[in-house]
């Protein structure tokens, strides 16, 4: 997600196998993602010198809309903006 729009947004859609999808803000899909990222044995190569779950949460905001969990179950999220409604 390089478009700095995209950063801007503050609402997520995620996406976990065998679950209803979710919306989320900024910070709880960081949370989210710190969540899966602990229980991770094995972190992706891009993550492993980011000593700091948050940090590693971020990036994968910034410059991913999935993660690989185990074969077969990926997550993944999505910028969204939600604007109200027109009457």
């Amino acid at each position: 997600m390089s478009d700095p729009l995209i950063r801007a947004c503050e609402n997520y859609i995620v996406i976990e196998p065998g679950k209803q999808e979710k919306f989320l803000n900024a910070e709880e899909t960081l949370i989210w993602l710190e969540s899966w990222l602990d229980r991770l044995e094995n972190l992706p190569d891009d993550l492993r010198s980011i000593s700091c779950r948050a940090s590693a949460a971020q990036h994968l905001i910034d410059t991913a809309c999935e993660l690989e969990i185990s074969p077969g179950f990926t997550l993944q999220w999505f910028a969204v903006r939600l604007e109200p409604r027109g009457h």
